[in-house]
């Protein structure tokens, strides 16, 4: 039974890589830590980060195509893991992980006077843990979840101070997930999944000047609730002393879930200076408490009885704090950020699959001006996540490491 609960806590980690949110979808955001919803800097992000920026645009085509790198440091693990032998000693690390992921938008030519169109395609979330050869490997071998977002969004201009803009969020996710709680030939327990799904959420934003100087951002992004669907081999076997084996599951079986991306909602301030220099002040809130619990439904009622325990997960809303300075030079703009983010994952249901924990984030880039249609840039964001204790009813010990490094490089055009 003891396997059984663990197996299905484990699968946890499908969802679990939207934990690894990923707020930085531009080179701009990279640069700021994400503080880039108030200010307007004439740049085609401004249709995902806030599409009302887009009315007080210049009337041109914009275009920003990015390349991001994404580094995952080892994560170590330090401490007892209890599973059915009892408590064994553990002292492990994770895979390293690499990515890059491209991202694109667009904001089109004013249509009218007071209406603009655009276009963001993004990840939001995704990336990958992996536990090789250790304790870690009975809880998530690996899970890995790929999303893309395609983002349309329509803005209009209530005055020459206010702006209002409403999107439209189609999300497509695609994940893995891998775990061998047993690694005995004769006695062997095993979980592979695959699945995908395609969900649709809105999104919301405002954008207010009272001054030149002065600009107010609220945006706000639905839940999106990933109905997933796919299938897993499953191999389970029971050991009867005093030497009976014997076989329960082995082979492929139907497997779906319902999970959620959880909303998110931003509150930002910018004021610039005589001297070009912009201060940018974001608030964003995560509603992660829409994820209490994660139950997978199994087609065939063996599967379902020992792989489809609902677990319960009890996240938390989160809070983050972004702070961006811009300094605007002649032909050069200079970038840096600084973040501080709350993990959403309680003590008690921290384990490998997601050993998260708050983080303090810095950042700087800059953009260069290349002639009067064309700019590039180039940023940096790293992420240091604080160490964290565990004691709870598998893991007691601490986690340690697992700092971000992202590089971002992109290209803005208009015309």
């Amino acid at each position: 039974m003891r396997k059984i609960l663990l197996l299905s806590i484990a699968t946890s980690s499908f969802l679990l890589a939207s934990g690894y949110k990923i707020p930085e979808n531009s080179t701009n955001a990279v640069a700021l830590g994400a503080a880039n919803i108030a200010h307007n800097y004439n740049s085609a992000d401004a249709a995902y980060y806030n599409p009302a920026k887009m009315v007080f645009m210049s009337d041109e085509n914009h275009i920003d195509a990015n390349l991001m790198y994404i580094g995952l440091n080892k994560v170590n693990y330090k401490g007892t893991y209890t599973d059915s032998t009892g408590a064994n000693t553990s002292d492990e690390s994770s895979e390293k992980e690499n990515f890059l992921v491209p991202s694109l938008h667009y904001v089109s030519k004013a249509l009218g006077n007071s209406a603009r169109v655009g276009l963001s395609i993004v990840s939001p979330a995704g990336l990958s843990k992996r536990w090789k050869g250790t304790e870690g490997s009975k809880v998530s071998e690996e899970f890995t979840l790929e999303t893309i977002e395609v983002n349309p969004t329509a803005a209009f201009k209530v005055n020459e101070k206010i702006g209002l803009a409403v999107g439209f969020r189609a999300l497509y996710s695609k994940g893995v997930v891998k775990l061998t709680p047993s690694a005995n030939p004769l006695v062997p327990v095993s979980q592979n999944m695959r699945g995908d799904s395609l969900d649709f959420g809105y999104n919301l934003a405002l954008e207010y000047k009272p001054t030149k100087a002065l600009e107010i951002g609220l945006t706000y992004r639905s839940k999106v609730d990933m109905s997933i669907e796919g299938d897993a081999d499953l191999v389970y076997t029971r050991f009867t002393p005093p030497a009976t084996i014997t076989p329960i599951l082995n082979g492929n079986y139907a497997v779906s879930v319902s999970l959620p991306v959880p909303a998110t909602f931003s509150a930002a301030i910018a004021y610039t200076l005589p001297s070009k220099t912009t201060l940018e002040f974001v608030y964003e809130k995560t509603y992660w408490s829409a994820y209490q619990q994660l139950d997978f439904n199994y087609a065939n009622a063996t599967a379902e009885a020992i792989f489809g325990n609902a677990s319960a997960k009890n996240w938390k809303d989160t809070n983050a704090f972004r702070f961006g300075v811009t300094q605007e030079l002649d032909k050069m703009t200079l970038m840096a950020g600084l973040v501080f983010d709350e993990t959403p994952v309680p003590d008690a249901v921290i384990s490998y699959e997601l050993p998260d924990s708050d983080s303090t984030a810095i950042s700087f880039g800059g953009r260069y001006k290349l002639n009067e249609n064309m700019d590039v840039c180039l940023s940096a964001l790293y992420s240091m996540r604080d160490s964290r204790q565990v004691n709870n009813a598998k893991l007691v010990g601490k986690f340690t490491g697992g700092n971000v490094l992202i590089i971002s490089t992109g290209i803005s055009y208009k015309f």
